[in-house]
C-alpha cells in the first residue's frame, strides 16, 4: 500500500501546474525527514504563517553604499547649481575687538601686565595704551568720540599711534604751576568725547585748582562744625597783587 501511494505522489508531483497549486512550505515539507515526534504541520498552518524572505548581507551592504553615493552626488550637484543655502549652516565665532585703555601715566609703572589676561565682562581683551599728559593729544566730536594721538619714546624708538579710547585712567596730575605743565585741555577734550574715567573727569578737572577744592571743603567744615571736621585757617586773594596791598 505505501509503494502504491508513493508511486502516485511523485506523478502527481511531476505534473508542473499541480505543483504550482501547492501552498508555500508544501514541498519543503516533503522533503523534511520523518520524525515520529515531530508534529505535522498542515497547509492551512503554513498559509497563516508565511515566512518573509529575509534579505541577504550582500544586499543590504550593496543598497547602503549606493544610497550613501546618491546622496553625495545630489549634494555636489545642488552645491554646483547654487541650491544650497550655506548661510543655515553655523558659522565661526567672529573675535571680538579688544577695549582700549588708556593709562596716563609715566613709565615708572607698566600697566599692561596688570591687565594682562583680563577681559572686560569676560569676553572683551583689554589693551593699554599708557603715556604721559605730554605725550597726547586729542580732537573730540559731538557724534564720533574722541580721537587719541600719542606720541612716546619707547626704548629709544619713537611710537606714535592714533585710537580711540573706551576707558581712561589718570594717574598723573593735569594741572602744576610750572611752565607747559597745564593739561586741563586735555580733560576738557576727554569730557568733550564723553569718555569714561576713574576718578570722573568732573574731579579731575575741580583738583586742578586748588582754591576751588578748598572752598568744597569750607561747606563741610560749615555744616559740620570745627570739633567733627577741623580745617586750617587760609585766606584766598584772585592775584599777588592783593596780597601785597
Amino acid at each position: 500500500h505505501n509503494v502504491s501511494t508513493m508511486n502516485f505522489l511523485r506523478r502527481r508531483l511531476s505534473d508542473s501546474s499541480f505543483v504550482a497549486n501547492l501552498p508555500n512550505g508544501y514541498m519543503m515539507d516533503l522533503q523534511r525527514p520523518d520524525n515520529s515526534t515531530s508534529s505535522p504541520v498542515s497547509p492551512a498552518m503554513e498559509r497563516k504563517h508565511p515566512q518573509p524572505p529575509q534579505p541577504s548581507h550582500s544586499s543590504s551592504t550593496g543598497t547602503s553604499i549606493f544610497s550613501s553615493i546618491s546622496s553625495a552626488m545630489k549634494q555636489t550637484t545642488q552645491a554646483a547649481a547654487g541650491l544650497i543655502d550655506h548661510s543655515a549652516s553655523p558659522t565661526p565665532p567672529v573675535a571680538q575687538k579688544p577695549k582700549i585703555l588708556l593709562v596716563i601715566d609715566d613709565a615708572h609703572t607698566d600697566w599692561a601686565k596688570y591687565f594682562q589676561g583680563k577681559k572686560v565682562n569676560g569676553e572683551f581683551d583689554i589693551r593699554v595704551e599708557q603715556a604721559e599728559f605730554s605725550e597726547l593729544n586729542l580732537a573730540a566730536y559731538v557724534t564720533g568720540g574722541c580721537m587719541v594721538d600719542m606720541q612716546v619714546m619707547r626704548n629709544g624708538t619713537k611710537v606714535v599711534r592714533s585710537f580711540k579710547p573706551d576707558f581712561v585712567l589718570i594717574r598723573q596730575h593735569a594741572y602744576s604751576m610750572a611752565l607747559g605743565e597745564d593739561f586741563r585741555s586735555l580733560i576738557i577734550g576727554l569730557q568733550y568725547g564723553g569718555i569714561h574715567t576713574v576718578n570722573s573727569l568732573y574731579s579731575i578737572y575741580n583738583f586742578c585748582s586748588k582754591p576751588w577744592v578748598f572752598s568744597q571743603l569750607i561747606k563741610i567744615f560749615n555744616s559740620l562744625g570745627p570739633e567733627k571736621f577741623p580745617l586750617v585757617e587760609q585766606t584766598f586773594f584772585p592775584s599777588h597783587k592783593q596780597m601785597v596791598s
